[in-house]
Parts: structure tokens; sequence; C-alpha cells
């Protein structure tokens, strides 16, 4: 039984390629965007368009999902620039690239965490469905950095816990539009689902308790270099927060970044790197961190942005 999606384009998306967009828009690769376009099944304000057409701001997008294939399976894949940062009987770190989610979903045909994992022989805990196994908390594909998996169930249990009762650190950089006023600060909203694009969130009051902490590291003509840390751990957090504050993520066309922008740093998704991450070990009772460093692309926007 095929699905069908009415979702509209927001500004940022304008003049995107299609299936560049509308993966960006319903969070699939652009892979299989590509080969639902190329069976006629998108169309832009009635008209069934291609893959390589553009998108239009404020037009609505009719999408046809085919039927998922079912169950999903966790497959070992290679994944070119993801490092396992540390790992013990019971807890796995590692640093994610780009590009990578953290585990398999219906329409994301690319690499995954747990993929990566499996082809590395190192195995997860059982709790969960198969394809989520070992997964205590999760980054976007479009964001980078480190992230925690569990190997033993109660590494798991505790795990979670701890995320629920907000007692781990983490700390992102993220590279926004603007400067922030004031420099630093706490944006303290409630986040819910998006009224009218089921794949985006959006500040609400009917949402649910969402504070980020954040502070100026440097400022650009053109953006800032922030430091956040998240109180809580809400889907598209900092990406939500900024962007209803008038202060978009960098590169982050879901919730309208600036494309030029975008375009002269070299950006193709949003700047946001997990820099670093500590908790206390789920076993041994200890405080353990850990800290990651800029890929090439982040690295490469600042570099422009510093000599321009």
């Amino acid at each position: 039984m095929t699905q069908e999606k009415l979702v509209q384009v927001t500004e940022g998306l304008d003049g995107t390629r299609a299936d560049a967009g509308v993966a960006k828009l319903l969070g699939m690769s652009r892979s299989s965007v590509a080969a639902i376009i190329e069976q006629g099944l998108v169309q832009q304000n009635d008209l069934v368009i291609g893959k390589s057409d553009s998108l239009v701001a404020d037009a609505w997008l009719r999408i046809t999902l085919p039927k998922p294939k079912a169950p999903l399976e966790l497959v070992a894949q290679n994944v070119e620039g993801l490092k396992v940062v540390y790992q013990d009987h019971d807890i796995v770190v590692v640093d994610k690239p780009a590009g990578v989610a953290a585990h398999p979903s219906v329409g994301w045909d690319g690499p995954s965490v747990g993929g990566a994992l499996l082809a590395l022989g190192i195995e997860m805990s059982t709790s969960g469905v198969a394809e989520r196994q070992g997964i205590v908390s999760r980054l976007d594909v479009g964001t980078s950095g480190l992230m925690v998996l569990t190997k033993t169930e109660i590494a798991y249990s505790r795990m979670k816990q701890a995320f629920r009762d907000r007692v781990v650190d983490k700390t992102y950089h993220s590279l926004v539009q603007g400067h922030p006023d004031p420099s630093a600060g706490t944006i303290d909203t409630p986040i819910a689902r998006h009224l009218k694009h089921e794949y985006k969130f959006a500040v609400s009051l009917d949402g649910k308790p969402s504070v980020t902490h954040y502070k100026t590291l440097e400022a650009f003509a053109a953006a800032s270099l922030l430091e956040i840390e998240l109180e809580t751990g809400r889907t598209h957090q900092i990406r939500v927060h900024f962007s209803a504050f008038k202060h978009p993520l960098v590169g982050d066309s879901l919730y309208g970044c600036d494309s030029k922008l975008a375009l002269r740093l070299g950006m193709e998704r949003q700047w946001l790197h997990a820099m670093k991450l500590g908790f206390i070990h789920p076993t041994k009772g200890e405080y353990v961190s850990f800290e990651s460093s800029y890929p090439q692309d982040l690295t490469h926007a600042l570099e422009v942005l510093r000599t321009s």
C-alpha cells in the first residue's frame, strides 16, 4: 500500500534541485528520492517534476511513497570517516561523519552507525528493534560528531535513564547566520512537530520543554561561531531554536538558511558538530569525557569567513 505526503517547500529550498530538496524535506536519502521522482511520483503544484527540476518556495509537493520494504535490516557497511573513539565491554563512542544516519529508517538507503559498527565486528545491546540496537541518543544525518552507543543491557538501561534525567553533558559548535543578541544566553522555548511540514519541528506552546544554552566564540561579518550546551535533547533542537530567533544555522536549508552564503562557504549541510560528550560510565561509575575536532567542510567554511 502506498502512502501520500503533502509537503510545502520552505523558503530555504527555493531553487534547489528536486531530488536534493525533497530528500532534505523528508529526511530520506537523495538516491531514494531520485528513484521516486523518476517513477513520476512527485508533483509540484499538481505538475509532475523531474529530479533536476527546481523547487519553488511555498509550492506544494504531492509525494507518493512506495510501500516500504519490511522488516528493516541492519546491514554491515564500511563507512569512510567514521572513527571509534572509545570502546569497552559496555559502551562504544564514535565520531560520526555527516551523511551517516544513526540507524536505518524507511527511505534511507545510505550508511548508518549501526551498520558501520557491525562491519567492524562490534555488537550492540539487544534492547529495542533490531535496526536500533544500542542507540540511546541520535545525531541528524547532516550533523557530525560524537555519539555513544551501548553494548550490554545494563549499559543500555542506565544510559537511556541518564539522557532522560539530563545528566549527560552535550556540547556542540555551530555556525549561525548573523549575530545573536545577547551574545550569550539561554533559549527556553518548547518544541513540537511543525503543523504544515511533517518532517520539520517548530517552537510551539504545545511542545515539549526545550532548553539550549549558548555563547559566542567568534563573530564574523555574516555569521557567528557558537558553543552550545543542550539541557534537553529534542529532535532538531538547535536548528529549530536558532531558526525561530532569526539566526538559522549556515547551510540548513530546511530551516531557512541563506542559500547564497551557504554556497559561498561550500556548505551542503548544516554547520553543526557534536564537539564534546561527557557522562557517568554506566557500569564503572566514573565520569568519562570525549572530544572531537571539526571535519574538513566545517573548517573550510571558517577559513573562508576569516579571510574574506
